[in-house]
């Protein structure tokens, strides 16, 4: 047995811990282990950078495995890095332009040499991160997306995809940022709301309103609904106009997806430059002219404003719409949502490339089936209907991306004039390209995947790396814990992949957290200055408190706050632990054995019960992924029942195996939450395993009726003196005497009462006069003579006027429609706690008064 330095020092545990969790094989699951496995893959964060409180939210897959651990399973937390192809090239375009470079300076082949470089580079500053946050992951087997291993299985499953007909590839209308040069998903484009000109153009009998006047010039047709009888008349008719380029005819067509409360109810359809005329163009067989060109800029179509980027050309058609009189006019106020591409903030163009697609429609349904069938569950539970909603809408997805840094698209092309040859061939080995077309007669593909299509093959690509029979064991996984926000970009596709390459789906469970917000609610931005670091916070309180700050009070799928103050009362909760600690050495014998855990009193058979029902709690409450509440339990075992009540009564009549036993079990409860300091102060014990990591996790037992009885004997005394302490303070005395009638819990409790109260005097027999004590189990008061008692009723007399008269301010100032409309939300809801508060201590008062005058 060590003794406990008198403070916790965080830094001067946590790396030397870390290091002996590793050393030890804890973290490398115990295959000898009956119970069944238990796995989790770790989401791979970013190797671009540095952890985040996004990153640091792997607490709760942590606390589930360390569970899992003490239980016996055998557990396999297996970690990865992403590329993260597209934001990675972002990040390091940036860079470039710091010292005057773009990627195009330094070639494809040295611009991706460099950005591997970074990457491997940032990987082993996460991997240290990561380990700061104390994450027992099993390193043995870290993946990497770019692992040789990974892309060879990302390979495979595009040529089976491939070769069973869900891939293609089409000229279709895509989602373009001119900056990155590539086309991306709806899911990567984000929505800003903004205010931009709503232009009013006369189209020959037609006004129709547009935003985007530099786009009339790819109009194909001109659309209004089927049943806007103002322009029925017209429909299948050719209107002629005048244009900025001489006059023109389109076809008015009528489809529903024009809104008639929209501008004039008339449109410009446009398909090659919108989604919704790219819907209306397929089903009206109309042509797609290109006005926009991949470079951003105005292509030949639009005649003289031809290479002019979208903003200028969009100024500058305006201005000559207007002076050439084809301006009925101009709402300035329009507000509306403009889709920007969500790394590199650039608007988004739409329009038409040719791409590789994924037909998603018959890979979707058993993903759908299995979700309904609760092969896969949801927590929360309500992202069940919101999964199959999405995944219902799920239209074709474009795979391919024209970025540099990533997983080539495994295909080559004719490039001879031999057209029986097929046009191109999935491989991956130039070779066979070569057997196929001859030397020099074929091209490689450029396009790169989608980082969410090679993503999503993680599950089963990583277990089939990593170990010999590991996608045996471990597949399907039991739990996959991510964020809210990629429900649709990463978990529905790894359902998707999983399915069709295993037959399984990849996870059991789906748990999702919601976004960390500053103290406030708000959303962190660093321009708003409200970012948490979750290393400064680790340094400045240690990593146990940031973990508790994550967990307690964070419930899944709902955004939870975090501050500052939070995680600093938490490092509180790891010092009182601590401290307690100390003390539980200090009366634990050299040389201890635990024999018995025997009840000497109330108190021991109250905390063997508390403990005990708090295991059961506790278990049950992580098995149902309520880990905040886990949390809170713990530390309410630790601070209000042990700290506050059992030590307190346990200096009456010591009992060492009660306190050490207490200590033991609270220890086993911490560590999935706060396991360095578990950790550190288990080594201080004579405990019978080597470290707490792979301590047994403790079990529930029945208790015995006298066990119960006693601690509800404990549940009274705890009553009494609370009544009595708040008695003394409200009453403003600093002696008391107390009387009461004969009775066996007063033979047995009271010396246990008058220790945990003092300056309290003790008669067993009642006198004339007093205030009773509601919470006793037999008649029992606080004894006053007769001047210190209308002393007493003048004051709270006194109180109880200035009281209600607070109250009643507090009512007229809710009372008024003004204050409670126009004030902040956060001002008048504080005002209404202070209210609620008020009336609690008037409703007090009343019923002190009436105690002493009765």
């Amino acid at each position: 047995m060590k003794d406990l330095a008198k403070a916790y020092n965080p830094s001067e545990y946590e790396a030397k811990i870390y290091a002996a969790w590793e050393e030890s094989g804890a973290f490398k699951p115990d295959m000898t282990a009956v119970k069944s496995p238990f796995s989790i893959i770790l989401p791979p964060p970013n190797a671009n950078g540095h952890i985040h409180v996004g990153t640091a939210m792997f607490v709760i897959e942590d606390i589930m495995i360390r569970y899992r651990r003490m239980q016996g399973h055998p557990t396999l937390w297996l970690p990865g890095t992403d590329h993260a192809g597209i934001e990675t090239q972002v990040v390091y375009e940036r860079k470039l332009a710091e010292v005057g470079q773009n990627r195009f300076d330094l070639g494809r082949e040295e611009f991706n040499s460099q950005v591997t470089a970074f990457t491997r580079e940032n990987q082993g500053i996460m991997i240290s991160e990561l380990k700061s946050m104390g994450f027992s992951l099993d390193w043995s087997r870290l993946q990497f997306t770019l692992d040789d291993g990974i892309v060879s299985t990302v390979y495979d499953n595009f040529k089976k995809l491939h070769d069973a007909g869900y891939i293609y590839r089409a000229n279709r209308l895509v989602n373009w940022c001119p900056h990155c040069r590539s086309a991306f998903s709806d899911i990567e484009v984000k929505y800003r709301e903004q205010m931009d000109p709503l232009y009013y153009i006369k189209y020959g009998p037609f006004v129709l309103a547009t935003v985007r006047p530099e786009t009339k010039f790819g109009d194909t047709a001109i659309a209004v609904n089927p049943k806007d009888e103002r322009y029925t008349r017209y429909i299948g008719n050719e209107i002629e106009s005048e244009g900025l380029l001489g006059a023109f005819k389109l076809k008015v067509i009528a489809d529903s997806l024009v809104d008639p409360e929209f501008g004039t109810g008339v449109v410009k359809v446009t398909p090659g430059h919108d989604p919704n005329d790219w819907e209306m163009g397929l089903r009206h067989n109309l042509e797609v002219k290109q006005v926009i060109g991949t470079d951003g800029l105005l292509t030949s179509v639009a005649g003289k404003y031809a290479g002019m980027p979208v903003a200028e050309a969009r100024a500058t058609v305006a201005s000559d719409l207007e002076s050439a009189g084809l301006i009925d006019h101009i709402d300035m106020n329009y507000t509306h949502k403009v889709g920007y591409h969500d790394r590199c903030g650039t608007l988004i163009e739409p329009l038409t490339t040719e791409q590789w697609w994924l037909d998603v429609q018959e890979l979707k349904k058993p993903v759908i089936e299995a979700i309904k069938r609760d092969e896969v569950t949801f927590v929360p539970s309500r992202f069940k209907r919101v999964e199959l909603d999405w995944m219902d809408g799920l239209r074709d997805w474009n795979i391919g991306r024209q970025n540099w840094y990533g997983i080539r698209v495994p295909v080559y092309y004719n490039a001879t004039a031999n057209t029986s040859l097929p046009k191109y061939i999935v491989s991956n080995d130039e070779n066979e390209a070569k057997k196929v077309y001859g030397e020099g007669g074929y091209e490689a593909e450029t396009d790169i995947f989608d980082t969410w299509f090679s993503s999503g093959q993680w599950p089963y690509a990583t277990l089939m790396e990593s170990g010999p029979d590991d996608l045996k064991t471990f597949y399907p996984t039991s739990v996959l814990e991510t964020g809210r926000d990629i429900l649709f970009p990463w978990v529905s596709r790894m359902l998707m992949f999983g399915l069709f390459a295993t037959g399984e789906v990849p996870f059991k469970t789906v748990y999702l957290h919601g976004l960390i917000t500053d103290g406030s609610g708000k959303k962190m931005s660093k321009s708003k200055g409200n970012v948490v670091n979750p290393l400064d916070m680790t340094a400045k309180f240690g990593t146990d408190a940031l973990r508790l700050a994550l967990t307690i009070g964070i419930t899944p799928g709902n955004d939870g706050a975090i501050s500052e103050e939070k995680i600093q009362g938490y490092r509180n909760f790891c010092n009182k632990l601590w401290n307690v600690a100390r003390y539980v050495i200090s009366q634990t014998p050299e040389n201890y054995e635990f024999t018995s855990q025997e009840p000497k009193n109330s108190a021991d058979a109250w905390m063997e019960y508390k403990v005990n029902e708090t295991i059961r709690e506790v278990t049950t409450a992580i098995e149902e992924y309520r880990f905040s509440e886990a949390g809170q339990l713990v530390y309410s075992l630790l601070w209000n029942d042990f700290a506050d009540w059992y030590i307190e009564a346990s200096k009456v009549e010591k009992n060492p195996n009660i306190l050490y036993h207490s200590l033991v079990s609270i220890l086993k409860l911490v560590h999935p939450f706060a396991p360095f300091v578990s950790e550190a102060i288990w080594e201080a014990l004579p405990a019978t395993e080597e470290l707490l990591i792979t301590a047994e996790w403790p079990r529930s037992i029945a208790m015995t009726n006298t066990i119960l009885n006693l601690a509800k004997d404990f549940d009274q005394v705890i009553a009494v003196v609370t009544e009595l302490r708040s008695l003394r303070t409200s009453l403003g005395l600093t002696h008391l005497i107390f009387s009461h009638e004969p009775h066996p819990f007063w033979e047995a409790n009271g010396q246990l009462i008058g220790s945990l109260t003092r300056n309290i005097e003790y008669k067993a027999e009642i006198g004339e006069t007093g205030v009773h004590i509601m919470n006793a189990p037999s008649f029992a008061q606080i004894e006053l003579d007769s001047d210190t008692l209308r002393s007493i009723i003048s004051r709270l007399e006194s109180d109880k006027v200035e009281t209600e008269i607070r109250l009643r301010s507090l009512d007229t100032k809710l009372a008024n429609e003004r204050y409670t409309q126009s004030a902040p939300a956060k001002i008048v809801q504080e005002t209404r706690d202070i209210r609620e508060e008020t009336h609690m201590l008037l409703s007090k008062l009343y019923e002190q008064l009436s105690s002493l005058k009765s």
